[in-house]
Formats: C-alpha cells, structure tokens, sequence
C-alpha cells in the first residue's frame, strides 16, 4: 500500500536566521506551510524603528522568500517577552494595531514570559487585549527557566484576559507543563531541538499520554543548535510507535491549520517551486545572484 503524501505545516519558525537551502529540504521533507513568529534575534535593539523594519520583512521579503520553495508563509507579530525589559523597545506596543491588521498576520506572538518580570506581565497583559480587539489568537512563549512557574503565572494572566483558551497556543511545552496546560483548554505547542527542549521520542510518549487533539508541533529553528527539520522527524517517530498516518495528519497539519485558521488570514494555496518564474522580483531584489 502506497503511504499517501506527507503534508507538514510548521507552526513556529524564524526562517529570517535560516537560508534557501533549509527552505529547500523542508519542501522535500514535506513542509507547505509555516508561521514565523517576530522574535529576539540576538542583538538588543534600541528603537522601536527596528522592530518595524523586522515587521516589514516578514510581511513582505521572507514570504516572497518561501513562495520561491513551494511554502506558505505567515507571520506572528509582537513585542516579544525579553525585550519588553527595555523601556526604548515598548513604543512598540503603540505601532502594532495597525500591522495586527494586515494579511498573513495570523496571530500576536510570541508574547508571554522570559524572566517573568513586572514588565512583562504588563506587555503580556498588553498584548492578550490586542489580540481580543483585533479577533486573532495568540502565541505565547513559555519560558525556558523555571517552567512550572512561568506556566503557572501566564495561566494567572490568561484568566485575567478577555482572550477565551480556545484562541491560546502555549508553547515550549514539556512533561512538566503539559497537564496544567491541556487542563487550561488551551492548545499545547512543543518544540523539537536537537539538544534541548523536547525530542521525537519524548514527543511520541506525549501523544500516547494525552492524545493527539490541540496538540501542535514545531521546530522552532533559528540562529542557534536547531533543525527545521524536526517536524518530518516527528511524524517519522510516530509512525514507528504505531500511530496512523491521520495521526501524523492532525498533528503535522490540521492541527496548526484549525489553530491559525481563527485568524481568517491564512493562505495555504502556493505553486510547488519552479512553477513560478525566478525572475519574479520582490521590491527590484531576487533570491538568485551571479546573473542566474
């Protein structure tokens, strides 16, 4: 019997650390569609004006960038946990109404906490309500300290929030989160890396525990030890443990498409690469050089 093609939406990746090349091997490991969250990129930034030009790039240049491999990009947009410590980053705040707006925007995120400070309570707070006024889910970032803390304070926020559970992605989840968290209604997001956070393996003993049901898997690749071929690896461990191919289904695809659906901006319909011409620019620039 012939295995039905793979089809993989990655709901959480910064593409933006990433090269064509990995966009490339996503296509072939069977990755159409993705979300990047706005997220720190490793160098403190000073104005506001630079997350803008970051907010730009996503809603323009990567998702020509992907387009070009045969994937669908959207994005998440916020200001994000670590970087809302800095008083020059929270004007910020005040410019993302009207990008929470545009198309392919499909939640606020990541927002939530890093060292749990008042200062992200208050962005975290901040941004659940911008998420409720412009009826789109949100992303939240659990920290990767302290994780039973920082779960237990972002649920005290949600409940203080107008966002209903069912519009919440808790994500960077692990054994010791994920029952308070699929207790709180809202869907559970974890990460594969190739060292830290969580592994195909222990993925599997998840999903055998608590189902497979607002269960969403990422790589969440960027510029550090990561793969954004995590995903394929995933649904190649579930199928070994027995799970069927619906299984891989939900988890690797109609899961993060029913989560970031809520949105109404997503757009899952891209030509597979070559279907397009090359020479197609973005704003004058391609991703060819030399002259190809």
């Amino acid at each position: 019997m012939t295995r039905p093609t793979r089809r993989i939406f990655d709901p959480h990746i910064h593409m933006t650390s990433r090269t064509t090349d990995d966009y490339a091997a996503m296509y072939a490991s069977g990755v159409r569609a993705l979300v990047e969250p706005s997220f720190w990129l490793g160098q403190p930034r000073t104005s506001p004006a630079t997350f803008l030009d970051y907010f730009d790039a996503l809603l323009g240049w990567e998702p020509y960038r992907a387009a070009q491999y045969g994937i669908a990009h959207h994005c998440t947009l916020a200001l994000n946990p670590k970087e809302a410590n800095d008083p020059r980053c929270l004007p910020v705040l005040d410019e993302l109404p009207r990008y929470l707006l545009k198309d392919g925007v499909v939640a606020v995120g990541e927002i939530g906490y890093d060292s749990m400070t008042p200062a992200e309570d208050d962005a975290l707070a901040a941004q659940l309500q911008l998420a409720h006024d412009h009826e789109l889910p949100a992303l939240v970032h659990t920290p990767h300290r302290d994780k039973a803390a920082g779960l237990a304070r972002t649920l005290d926020v949600l409940r203080e929030s107008p966002l209903a559970p069912e519009r919440v992605l808790l994500d960077h989840l692990n054994e010791t989160t994920v029952g308070d968290a699929a207790d709180s209604g809202c869907w559970l997001g974890f990460s594969i890396y190739p060292d830290t956070k969580m592994d195909p393996d222990r993925m599997v003993r998840i999903l055998r525990v608590h189902g497979t049901e607002r269960v969403l898997v990422n790589s969440a690749a960027d510029w550090g030890h990561s793969d954004p071929l995590k995903t394929g690896h995933v649904a190649d461990a579930m199928l070994a443990a027995g799970f069927e191919d619906d299984d891989v289904d939900t988890v690797l695809w109609r899961n993060p498409v029913a989560f970031y659906g809520q949105s109404g901006h997503l757009h899952l319909d891209v030509p597979p690469p070559g279907a397009r011409e090359q020479q197609h620019l973005f704003q004058g620039n391609s991703i060819l050089r030399g002259g190809e």
